[in-house]
């Protein structure tokens, strides 16, 4: 079983290189030809809402066929909008393509789009054949095992990306994106997965049934309470996906806090490797506290000094708890939701999660440019806190880091301390 579960694991880091390579790339590209911040922000907002909306009917379809029919059509539909981009791509005046009000490249964009988005649908049913494949005692370990291989297809396609689109062009990176995605489909085909016939007791899994889900969620005691814990945390991680950037362009130059960003992605690799050697423990629940809290804790100090060596170590091993917290998670919910429902409770957590930061990322931008970075050059913050703090533009973004960290450190207590987290880990520890 482990030896089919390695090569489903390695089947779906390939698809999912490839998926992030197409939509990475695309975005570079976009950008080269319209010189459009615009354009790649709205790609970017339509990229992050369409990934939360898509897990509720993902789910579903998981639930709905054997899984690896899933990811079959998975790559399927991949394959067959790669196809139809590129040949909007090759019949199509290179001229249109600096518009960014063009229909055709929007169409483009769109195609590409929702070529990588179906790869969620390997994302939704990996976890499930983790169930499947892998003994109860074993699976936060392959869960560690699923985190490197995300971590390892996001630092890979973010490098190669840049380069396929600055040596070679989009038309080369949709031949290899068309081909690797066909490679993916044969080696899937040969991998025997062995599925029992799922028999469901309701007749609501041909649509999207979140009142159904909504019911499995509630039948576990404290398992809504983790999902809006952990959408809660990404909420506060809009934060930082939305200003690191600004805030690390303060100390360093584009070319060096790009290089470094390579380095610090090889933390998701790294925590996923040592969860994949040492396990969760006995309580994955405490196991994700103490992690959050470590992160927390990290974000109140990693901007206390304008310092690029602070902030380089702090975030990286904020990324390494990042496969910690997603591992715990996950073996959560593959040990308390029926295997018959647990496409579609993945789904439901991969909405309501990843929905916070993109709706954090939209309302920060002015909370900073309006609160917190006028307190710490203009304000009251620069004669409080400014003689040891710093002042300027760069500390007011980092006082939001440090406030953002507060917050997140205190509601993780609290959490870990309410009636519902400890009948979850007492339902958890029944099975």
């Amino acid at each position: 079983m482990k030896k089919r579960f390695y090569a489903v694991l390695a089947n779906s880091l390939v698809a999912s290189l490839t998926n992030n390579f197409v939509w990475f790339a695309v975005t570079f590209w976009v950008y080269l030809q319209t010189k459009s911040v615009l354009a790649t922000s709205v790609m970017a907002g339509i990229y992050l809402m369409t990934v939360a909306i898509s897990g509720f009917f993902l789910g579903s379809l998981v639930d709905r066929y054997k899984k690896k029919t899933a990811m079959m059509l998975s790559s399927i539909c991949s394959l067959i909008l790669y196809i139809l981009t590129y040949v909007i791509f090759v019949s199509t005046p290179t001229a249109v393509f600096t518009d960014p009000a063009s229909v055709i490249l929007w169409v483009f964009i769109i195609l590409a789009l929702m070529g990588a988005i179906a790869g969620n649908i390997r994302t939704i049913a990996l976890p499930t054949l983790v169930t499947i494949l892998i003994p109860e005692a074993q699976r936060d370990r392959a869960n560690g095992l699923v985190g490197t291989a995300n971590g390892v297809a996001f630092l890979v396609a973010s490098i190669f990306s840049g380069l396929a689109i600055g040596f070679l062009g989009v038309y080369w990176m949709l031949v290899f994106s068309i081909g690797l995605t066909l490679l993916v489909m044969l080696h899937l085909g040969t991998v025997p997965i062995p599925e029992k016939r799922i028999i469901h007791p309701e007749t609501q899994t041909n649509h999207i049934d979140i009142r159904g889900t909504i019911r499995v969620i509630q039948l576990v005691p404290g398992l809504f309470a983790l999902i809006f814990f952990n959408t809660f945390n990404n909420f506060l991680g809009g934060v930082f996906m939305s200003l690191m950037d600004a805030y690390g362009l303060s100390l360093v130059s584009v070319q060096v806090w790009g290089t470094l960003w390579g380095f610090l992605s090889l933390g998701f690799i790294v925590g996923g490797l040592i969860v994949a050697r040492k396990g969760l423990g006995k309580n994955p629940l405490q196991t994700l506290f103490l992690a959050n809290i470590v992160m927390w804790i990290i974000a109140i100090f990693f901007t206390i000094q304008a310092s690029i060596v602070l902030l380089a170590i702090g975030l990286f091993i904020y990324l390494c708890l990042i496969p910690v917290v997603e591992a715990s998670e996950q073996t959560i919910l593959q040990t308390v939701i029926p295997l018959e429902r647990q496409g579609r409770v993945f789904g439901f957590a991969q909405s309501i999660e990843q929905a916070a930061s993109p709706l954090m990322a939209f309302t920060i931008g002015p909370i900073a440019q309006f609160i917190f970075i006028p307190f710490m050059t203009t304000g009251a913050g620069v004669d409080l806190i400014g003689t040891w703090f710093g002042i300027g533009t760069d500390r007011g973004i980092a006082l939001l880091f440090t406030v953002s960290g507060l917050i997140g450190l205190i509601v993780t207590l609290m959490a870990m301390r309410s009636p519902s987290y400890r009948r979850l880990t007492t339902n958890y520890q029944k099975h």
